[in-house]
């Protein structure tokens, strides 16, 4: 086992928010878990991660009760799950060790939010020395307000701001940031298909 499939904040702290309903794809669920499969297929060990503020009183402090991992998503016993308070899921966590013991030495990433949580850790990962895939359609995130927008701005607000850069753009951005720099940028489809498997 060399590889590992790192699977990122897809957890009902973002569903327990109001911008939630703005989100790039309202069934990233359902992609992770098609990518479950597929890596579970090849052997690879999957691990779960999720991101935690103790003490915050928000949607991501454990007390909330938000702080799992989406209802629709297919873990199996025995598969590590580790709770992070950083972006990057390496940092605050046993991550590395976990990886290393293993011999995992190529990753592939998806979940929450894709320019931030994601995006962070592929960077990180890559800056270990990591061979990083990073399947675009198994991330999702929200749009972004302008860094001069208020701080209490409604969604509706941040919607009708031409400031706002889109989810949509976010995810292109991303995918150019990361693409030969950090990561090999694939797709679900991509991947059944070099496989030859339908998750």
């Amino acid at each position: 086992m060399t590889r590992a499939l790192i699977v990122i904040d897809v957890q009902e702290s973002f569903r327990a928010r109001p911008l939630w309903e703005t989100t790039s794809d309202l069934k990233i669920a359902d992609q992770v878990n098609r990518l479950v499969r597929l890596s579970r297929h090849a052997g690879d060990l999957v691990v779960w991660v999720l991101h935690s503020e103790p003490g915050t009183g928000t949607v991501f402090d454990p007390a909330s009760g938000h702080v799992r991992l989406m209802e629709e998503l297919e873990r199996v016993d025995g598969e590590p799950l580790i709770h992070k308070t950083s972006h990057n899921a390496f940092t605050t966590t046993n991550l590395q060790q976990l990886l290393t013991e293993r011999g995992v030495r190529e990753l592939t990433v998806c979940g929450i939010r894709t320019e931030q949580c994601v995006e962070t850790t592929t960077r990180v990962a890559a800056d270990l020395g990591y061979q990083v895939t990073f399947v675009i359609d198994a991330t999702a995130t929200n749009p972004i307000p302008h860094r001069d927008a208020p701080a209490d701005q409604s969604v509706a607000e941040l919607l009708a701001d031409p400031r706002t850069l889109s989810a949509e753009e976010v995810v292109r951005r991303t995918e150019y940031a990361l693409a030969g720099r950090f990561a090999t940028i694939t797709t679900l489809d991509q991947l059944e298909a070099a496989t030859g498997l339908q998750a």
